[in-house]
């Protein structure tokens, strides 16, 4: 009997609009989540602690918690602090950092996650992958996905724009990660999850051909159901090859060459899709990426974050070792360092940096 079908790891709602978290407690109770309101909640204590006092009320019988961080001693201790309820679902309402905490927290307590962000920064808001600093750097840890996500666009606008900016970054680089991925498939071999592919190059695609800016709410719903889409596409190929080629390889290579002078997630990606897409020698798309980037305020060139020129090359020299094993259009040229200065010259110039 042959499969016809196969199930794919998503959550259970997604609720993306103007004054969705007014009801988050009826939703979590409609859709069998928490009917009974007990709920751990994970906060930061900046916009979390002011969102608290809003939503307090109408969830009388939810515990909060407050994060310091996004580390891994951070994440086991709020786990710890946890075990000692009797919960329904935990609650990550925050960033990026919160959430990841919420997540890894999550999974080691059993208990289903409720994302709630209050910034599109990433991509990892329903990925099945919690990123949390450690004593070696930085590592990823296997989580299930969340069983609902929230993101309320009233609460995204009041979040500083930076943010929003390197969610676009963060999603354009999945039409560069896409690209490597199929590169891969012809020369190695490796396998690729046509569904998976499909969902994270059109999530980068929306955006990248979507006409609105930071401000406009139909821009901003396009890129949430972008970064959720991305994160659902993680979980169909079962690991981060969608939305991870160069463009995160070189990104890997800034934070660990230079980690008190990374720039954000998304500005780093998006850059390095647009360097990596002129590797390929697509111009037509190089083109268009670095007109959008640049439209949204985002950075095309190393010295727009605090980078030199001669930094940047370093970087991509160094970034095949941050992702040992996987085949992008870095490990395809290998190129030596004179070569990369030379293609970083031709892409500056053909920018009219």
């Amino acid at each position: 009997m042959p499969v016809l079908t196969r199930l794919i790891p998503s959550p259970v709602v997604v609720d993306i609009n103007a004054g969705a978290l007014d009801d988050l407690a009826g939703l979590l109770a409609d859709q069998r989540i928490s009917a009974s309101g007990k709920l751990a909640i994970a906060i930061s204590g900046g916009s979390g602690a002011r969102l608290r006092e809003r939503l307090s009320p109408a969830l009388p019988g939810a515990e909060w918690y407050e994060v310091g961080g996004g580390t891994l001693d951070e994440a086991i201790k709020l786990a710890d602090a946890m075990k000692k309820g009797h919960y329904d679902a935990v609650v990550g309402l925050g960033g990026g950092k919160i959430i990841d905490c919420a997540k890894f927290a999550a999974a080691r307590i059993g208990l289903p996650l409720v994302a709630v962000a209050t910034n599109l920064s990433h991509d990892g808001l329903c990925s099945p992958v919690a990123t949390l600093d450690n004593d070696a750097g930085r590592g990823s840890y296997g989580v299930p996905n969340p069983i609902a996500v929230v993101i309320d666009l009233d609460i995204i606008r009041e979040a500083p724009v930076r943010f929003v900016r390197s969610g676009i970054g963060d999603a354009i680089s999945n039409i560069s990660a896409v690209r490597d991925w199929e590169l891969s498939h012809r020369e190695t071999g490796e396998a690729i999850d046509g569904l998976a592919a499909a969902m994270a190059r059109q999530a980068g695609e929306a955006v990248l051909r979507h006409p609105g800016g930071v401000g406009d709410d139909a821009f901003l719903q396009v890129l949430a159901e972008g970064l959720v889409l991305t994160g659902i596409s993680m979980s169909v190929a079962g690991d981060s090859r969608p939305a991870s080629g160069a463009c995160h390889e070189i990104n890997h290579a800034l934070d660990i060459l230079y980690p008190k002078r990374a720039a954000s997630h998304g500005e780093q990606c998006g850059l390095a899709a647009a360097f990596a897409t002129h590797l390929r020698g697509d111009k037509e798309t190089r083109d268009l990426m670095v007109e959008v980037l640049r439209r949204h305020g985002l950075p095309v060139t190393p010295g727009e974050i605090g980078f030199t020129d001669e930094e940047f090359v370093q970087a991509v020299e160094y970034a095949p070792k941050t992702r040992p094993g996987r085949y992008t259009i870095l490990e395809h040229l290998d190129l030596s360092t004179d070569q990369i200065r030379d293609a970083y010259a031709d892409y500056a110039q053909a920018i009219g940096s």
